[in-house]
């Protein structure tokens, strides 16, 4: 994995764990700003994951989000 890998994953997971309206919405106002459209090269496992994705969707293998909020609460107490 590469230098900047390693970096674009450890925003994402902090962007993923942060609940802070106002962070995000500069994050978001940040790549607004650049004004560039840049391609998104995903890797072969990445495509795979979506794949797998669409097709737990689709046979209806979803859950809501409040039924994920309480398998947290009740993972975490």
């Amino acid at each position: 994995m590469t230098a900047i890998d390693i970096l674009k994953n450890k925003l994402i997971d902090k962007v993923l764990a942060t609940n802070n309206k106002k962070l995000l919405k500069a994050i978001d106002s940040i790549f607004e700003s650049t004004g560039q459209e840049e391609k998104i090269l995903l890797s072969s496992e990445q495509i795979e994951m979506l794949a797998m994705s669409e097709a737990e969707i689709e046979k209806g293998e979803v859950i809501s989000e409040e039924e994920l909020d309480k398998m947290d609460e009740g993972w975490l107490s």
